[in-house]
Parts: C-alpha cells; structure tokens; sequence
C-alpha cells in the first residue's frame, strides 16, 4: 500500500463526517419559524440598543496583541522538551527571542496598547 494511503482514507473520512455532520440536520430538522426566536438574546434582558452597532478599534487591537502574545509564548513548550538536546545553543538562542518579545512587549506597553480606557 501507498505510504500516504491512510493519510487519504483519514482525510476522507473526516471529510465525510464533517459533511454528514452539516447537512443531515437540516435535513431532518422540523422548520418552525417564530418571531420570539428571531430577537436578540442577552441573558433574558430585552435588548436596549441596535445590535448593529461597531466595536471599537480598541477591542481588535488588544485581541490582536493577545493573539501574537500567545502564540509566541506557545513557542516556548517545544523549546523546553528540546532543551536537554539543544544545551547551550538553545538557551542563547530562547534569551535572544525572549529579548525581542521583550522589545516588543515594552513598545506595546509604552504606547498605551494595554489600557482600556
């Protein structure tokens, strides 16, 4: 057998779950429209505004930094499993990555992108 032939029944697979997953409920399920089911829902509270309205830049800004944050920091797992086999080559390496995270921690924070306000 092809070396890549379980990697394209278990893609095939996953693809036909993920398909019947997807289509087989709205195929079976009952259609029964109801204004009440069409509002907005906060926690049982009537709504007291549009929903339509913008989040501020703000909000993407700081899920961004957030974002990039954590997946920098996420780099530091593989590092560690590897460490005993890297010696002192990796941990010079990881002091001059956590350096520019560093760098790049300290502008953000200089430049007001943790703030709320």
């Amino acid at each position: 057998m092809n070396p890549y032939g379980p990697v394209a029944i278990y893609l095939g697979v996953a693809m036909a779950a993920a398909l019947l997953f997807s289509l087989v409920p709205g195929l079976l399920a009952r259609s029964k429209p109801n204004p009440e089911k069409a509002e907005a829902y906060e926690c049982g509270v009537e709504p007291t505004s549009s929903v339509s309205g913008r989040f501020p830049v703000r909000f993407y800004l700081i899920a961004m930094l957030f974002v990039i944050f954590d997946v920098e920091a996420a780099s530091f797992y593989p590092w560690a499993v590897q460490m005993h086999a890297l010696r002192v080559f990796g941990l010079v390496e990881m002091v001059v990555f956590v350096i520019v995270l560093a760098i790049g921690y300290a502008y953000v924070w200089k430049k007001g992108g943790f703030a709320w306000k």
